[in-house]
């Protein structure tokens, strides 16, 4: 009998994950790398559908809606901020009220239905008159109805896959059981190959589909967006019979407000020495926190008040029928949660100005690459197909680092591997060397301006391959910086928060985009003072664009000191083991 138990609780995940039906997940029938591989293949597909818009908006914005070099790259930056900023939104529906698989469908959905709106209406109204988009040929004036159409179809695009893109790498994640030991290890493998699916997905649309667009075929190409995102859709909704769940764990706002509010309600109530002393809640009444509880620490004290039993709580508790009121008393784990969200944001704080460099792949990287010599034995390499080096530097450093610096690291180190805070910490100093390769080579390209038209535009002699280096060292950051960031959020959040983890990292992209928006708007509003044409001009050749590339490293370097400091105060969250955790198998056994 007790071997027949052992087996029939091994059958089940120990992490509390469901079916769709809401029952315990079998671990042969439901999750793992089956559901895994489909949802990066969706991922993938998404993610080509997404970068077939956005790898070349910026020049979509110069040479269809007739914007300049630095209103089209705020632009892009704006757009690519909202994208991320919405990862919010779904972050909340889907640990809130959705769960993470309705969120993913329905933000999906939103984003197919803005692809096939941005065709139509490129096709139909913008791209006019017939053969205009290219380099020579810019398209004449858009009435305000087509240019509303045009926004509203890109901003529909932003929240279609900003609401799904945090919330598909945590229920990927979910996939796999984080308290089975073989599972846990591919959990962690997960999160790099879900970034390696991400940018082999956007290698597609950086080269094929850049390519076309660029040379002015910009319906094939959002078409093309628009198809994948509908592939991605369907792969996604015929998994639906093998996928894991976790059941949505309430508001953690309202959590999150009553923590506050019990504390500062007892601001002199004095808190005991002793933990065991503070409330906590016991078995089915962690349903908020996922059946989990998490250790006290002793940082934020002020807020430990919240979780003191004092007098008037036992006597009100003793007059309630309903119980306790969370806003006056508070478990020891819901204490901890928000200690949890208050820890991370430092840390996120500093990821931002990683993120204003990242964001230049997409703005200003092009637009230099735009003024170079694009020409190669008679083939024109469109400008946005450089970023096909970083997709290539992060497909490959991830493998060097899975198999060669990770294990190198653990044999020479008596505490182990690097950690996600170390790695990020790599990933700001790489980024530091990229921009100043980026400056470097802008400096030399001004030097090989033609000598007979200095200030024509796209006048230098100098090959646009003399940005690979930049374009790899920004996708070696990204190895450490992204995947370590994915892996430390999601690691670091708690239970009831994981999606609100993954749109972390999705958040700080955002406003790095919005903080390059902002310095770019500063620098142009400084350089550009008594008539000079400013750093940043429509024609490169007359600015001094490597002078801000130059700013952006010792910003990013400042940043580095910051976040070293942040590091090395930072605790990691101890998690108790679940309740339950290996029952489930008995119950059903009894049934």
């Amino acid at each position: 009998m007790s071997e027949k138990m052992v087996k029939n609780r091994e059958e089940y995940t120990l992490d509390g994950s469901v079916d769709r039906r809401g029952r315990p997940a079998i671990r042969s029938k439901y999750g793992s790398w089956n559901a895994g591989i489909l949802l990066l293949v969706n991922q993938g597909l998404a993610t080509l559908a997404f970068f077939g818009v956005g790898v070349n908006l910026v020049l979509f914005l110069t040479r269809v809606m007739e914007q300049d070099n630095a209103s089209a790259a705020n632009s892009v930056s704006k757009w690519t901020g909202t994208v991320y900023l919405f990862s919010l939104l779904g972050a909340f529906l889907s640990d809130s009220y959705w769960g993470r698989y309705k969120t993913c469908a329905v933000f999906q959905l939103i984003f197919v239905i803005g692809l096939a709106s941005l065709s139509l209406s490129s096709y139909l109204f913008l791209l006019r008159p017939a053969g205009c988009g290219d380099e020579k040929n810019p398209c004449g004036p858009h009435s305000t109805l087509h240019v509303s159409l045009f926004y509203v179809s890109i901003y529909l695009i932003a929240l279609g896959n900003g609401g799904y893109q945090p919330t598909i790498a945590t229920f990927g994640s979910d996939q796999f059981d984080e308290d089975h030991p073989k599972e846990s290890r591919s959990k962690v493998a997960f999160f790099s190959y879900f970034y390696l699916a991400l940018n082999l997905g956007s290698l597609f649309s950086n080269t094929f589909l850049g390519y076309y667009e660029d040379k002015g075929v910009w319906a094939i190409g959002f078409w093309a967006s628009t198809g994948s995102a509908t592939l991605a859709l369907i792969l996604f909704l015929l998994g639906t019979p093998i996928y894991r769940h976790f059941t949505p764990k309430g508001n953690p706002f309202s959590r999150f407000c009553q923590v506050l509010i019990a504390a500062a309600r007892k601001w002199t109530v004095a808190v005991p020495f002793n933990d065991d002393e503070l409330y906590e809640v016991r078995g089915s009444d962690l349903a908020d926190n996922g059946a989990r509880k998490i250790l006290h620490t002793d940082g934020f004290k002020f807020l430990d008040r919240a979780a003191v039993v004092s007098e008037r709580d036992e006597a009100k508790e003793a007059k309630s029928k309903s119980g306790r009121n969370p806003w006056r008393l508070c478990s020891v784990t819901q204490v901890e949660e928000v200690k949890c969200i208050l820890r991370l944001l430092p840390i996120w704080l500093c990821t931002i100005p990683y993120s204003v460099v990242f964001t230049q792949m997409t703005s200003l990287f092009v637009e230099q690459g735009a003024a170079m010599k694009t020409t190669v034995a008679g083939f024109h390499v469109p400008p946005a197909s450089m970023s096909s080096f970083d997709i290539l530097s992060v497909a490959s450093f991830i493998f060097i680092y899975r198999r060669a610096i990770d294990p190198a690291v653990a044999r020479l180190r008596k505490s182990g591997s690097l950690t996600e805070l170390e790695r990020m910490g790599v990933g700001l100093l790489i980024a530091i060397a990229a921009m100043l390769s980026a400056g470097g080579v802008e400096h030399l390209r001004l030097r090989h301006a033609r000598p007979d038209c200095p200030g024509c535009p796209g006048s230098s002699g100098l090959s646009i391959f003399w940005q690979v280096p930049q374009y790899v060292l920004i996708g070696a950051s990204e190895v450490f910086m992204y995947v370590g960031q994915l892996e430390f959020f999601n690691a670091q959040a708690p239970d009831g928060l994981k999606s609100f983890g993954s749109a972390l990292s999705m958040t700080s992209i955002s406003l790095g985009n919005y903080v390059s928006s902002l310095i770019v708007t500063v620098v142009m509003k400084v350089s550009t003072a008594d008539d000079m044409p400013g750093w940043i001009p429509r024609n490169l050749n007359e600015g001094r664009l490597d002078m801000f590339y130059y700013l952006l490293a010792a910003l990013t370097a400042a940043d580095f000191a910051v976040y070293v400091v942040c590091a090395r105060w930072y605790k990691y969250t101890r998690f108790e083991e679940r309740s339950g955790r290996g029952n489930i198998g008995d119950d059903h056994l009894l049934v």
